[in-house]
């Protein structure tokens, strides 16, 4: 209560006036005295009010919000309403302060989702340990977590496996597994024991502190609808105070053309006045960035990240999705698909064969056959003088006989011959050879993600009419995964340029958002109407180009975003309607005389306040 001391303080002098005043008190009626008491109440909310007014009218704001209420006040005494003088500054003080305090914890509710990051971190160095600041640990130290404290720094994990919370930056309660070797974000929560992590980024350039900055920086890009009530305020403002001028002279002129009309000038100066409070924009403008605040808050509790309001209006207009393949729709890890095998040889002894072979690689394609064959159960036969041909594949002798692995060039390379048809089949090939004679293929593809088709069914709900899918794949495979997927069409042989021009051509008759991960995407994420990017495992590159960013990968953020944006810009412009329409008939009912000074305060303050709860309930109704 000690920010608003000045307040209680005035309010107990009003109260006091208005109760000594009714109750006529002889003291009280001596000359001056009223005067006197009200003027004590009114001056400490109202002077930094006028001082407000006269500081923006020396930089040449003459009409706002302060130049209203100073005026306000100031004719209320002049016709002896010295309560209701200060009733003006002291509500107008208490609803600014109270609009203030909303602002001021939106920003911090916000800032806090993310701002989890720990003041320091322990150093391992042998055998002793290190307290420093985050600020002060080098890349490639050793830092050490323990059970239930937060990740300094963003860090490798060395050693065995282990669960961490990473709810602060995915909005996930669920654990994830990191194993040796795999990063780990700062601001995660290690669960099960003590890990230490090999730091690979400054404090200062670490995924959290890169959210953070991205969260500070939205607060600060405004919405097409908060410019355009900034911009119609400037104008709206000295608008009304010619019109609350005019309610207090085109009375005077009428009754000097009109004998019968008899004008009361302290009557039509208190309706003029009535005006002026209610028409005060104060609370309209500031409801509108309440609104978008409360939509970035939101969204950011739920792991989404909108670098401004104005991304929030924009999503909303979105009618095309269109989604990167690898690393977006799909996992980026490939799977085995299907096995065929040539001639008499079975299918498992096929996969034993390129198995045992692929063993030894880190390649993508044969991790992907290794795992497969140990779910199968197969054992590796032992392999001798294994040499890898770059870009092609791999020679070993297995089982006393020369085998070749790796793509069908490389086998035709050797005097291989393929039987036909084995070059139309639908995904990525890895064929296998007895020395020169065809033993068969494995055919790997790229699996969707597991929620891939719950969020294309969403995003169809939501009425996205088009829904695509790009990639540099063969056309083929691009086919079968938009098929599996449920999308419109699928798109595949794009290199970067050719997703450019299909996003061009695109955007000619839809507002198109395009969902991307890697660098190559950010030409089209900078060009399409809302850049979505994948936060988790996407490129630097991919996240600072985005408009929004989805920090822990899942698509189904995707279509949650989409109904972020609709509800926030639906309680932005419930805040606007409610505004005006209160104000709106309060101004007739003054003009007419029928409305005081307080319910004009009234309803100024009480405005902006159901706008700040309209606002702080965006949280509560995605729920």
């Amino acid at each position: 209560m000690g920010k608003y001391r000045i307040e209680i303080g005035a309010f107990v002098l009003l109260v006091a006036g208005i109760v000594f005043r009714e109750m006529s008190w002889e003291w009280f009626q001596a000359p001056g005295i009223t005067l006197a008491w009200f003027l004590l109440a009114l001056l400490p909310v109202g002077l930094p009010v006028v001082r407000e007014a006269w500081e923006c009218a020396r930089k040449g704001d003459v009409f706002n919000e302060f130049t209203l209420m100073s005026i306000a006040a100031v004719g209320a005494f002049v016709i002896g309403e010295y309560p209701e003088g200060v009733a003006v500054m002291l509500f107008y003080t208490v609803g600014e302060k109270l609009q203030e305090a909303a602002v001021e914890r939106a920003r911090g509710h916000i800032k806090s989702l993310v701002d989890v990051r720990p003041d320091t971190a322990t150093v391992v160095e042998g055998e002793e340990r290190r307290v420093l600041s985050p600020d002060e640990v080098v890349v490639g130290a050793l830092i050490e977590v323990k059970a239930g404290e937060r990740v300094p720094l963003d860090g490798r994990l060395v050693g065995n496996n282990a669960e961490f919370n990473m709810s602060a930056l995915t909005g996930e309660s669920l654990p994830r597994e990191c194993r040796e070797g795999e990063e780990v974000p700062a601001g995660s929560i290690v669960i099960d024991r003590t890990v230490r992590l090999r730091v690979i980024r400054p404090a200062g350039q670490s995924a959290l502190a890169r959210v953070l900055s991205l969260v500070e920086e939205a607060a600060e890009r405004k919405a097409p609808a908060e410019l355009l009530v900034r911009r119609v305020a400037r104008i709206y403002t000295p608008v009304v105070t010619g019109l609350a001028l005019l309610i207090v002279l085109c009375p005077w002129v009428y009754s000097c053309l009109d004998s019968g009309f008899v004008y009361d000038f302290r009557d039509w100066l208190y309706r003029g006045l009535v005006f002026l409070v209610i028409s005060c924009p104060c609370a309209l403008v500031v409801s509108i960035p309440l609104g978008y605040f409360g939509g970035i808050g939101a969204a950011s509790r739920l792991g989404i990240l909108f670098k401004g309001g104005n991304f929030l209006d924009s999503i909303t207009g979105v009618d095309a999705v269109v989604f990167d393949k690898t690393g977006t729709l799909a996992r980026g890890t490939f799977e085995v698909t299907r096995v065929c095998p040539a001639g008499k040889m079975s299918g498992d002894e096929l996969l034993r064969l390129v198995a045992s072979v692929e063993a030894g690689s880190n390649h993508p394609l044969a991790k992907a056959v290794v795992a497969h064959a140990r779910e199968r159960g197969i054992t590796l036969l032992p392999v001798e003088r294994v040499t890898e041909l770059a870009g092609a594949g791999m020679e070993a002798l297995v089982d006393g006989e020369m085998l070749l692995v790796g793509n069908l060039h490389l086998l035709r390379s050797r005097g291989v011959i393929v039987p036909a048809g084995v070059e139309e089949m639908v995904g990525t090939v890895v064929a296998c050879a007895r020395g020169t004679v065809f033993a068969g293929v494995l055919l790997l593809a790229d699996t969707l993600k597991d929620d891939a088709r719950e969020a294309i069914r969403q995003l169809r709900a939501l009425n996205i009419s088009t829904i695509q899918v790009l990639s540099g794949d063969k056309q083929a495979i691009v086919d079968t995964l938009a098929g599996e997927a449920g999308v419109d069409a699928g798109y595949g042989d794009l290199f970067p340029e050719g997703k450019v021009r299909h996003l061009e051509e695109l955007k000619r008759d839809h507002r198109v958002a395009f969902v991307g991960d890697g660098i190559n995407d950010a030409p089209v994420l900078a060009l399409s109407d809302v850049g979505i990017a994948m936060g988790g495992l996407g490129s630097d590159v991919a996240i600072e180009t985005a408009d929004v960013v989805i920090q822990d990968d899942r698509l189904l953020k995707i279509p949650l975003a989409i109904r972020v944006g609709r509800l926030t810009r639906r309680v932005v412009w419930q805040n606007v309607v409610l505004a005006l329409g209160l104000k709106l008939l309060i101004l007739l009912l003054g003009t007419l005389g029928w409305a005081s000074l307080w319910a004009a305060v009234f309803a100024d303050v009480g405005v902006a306040l159901l706008a700040i709860l309209n606002a702080v309930s965006i949280q509560k109704r995605l729920k």
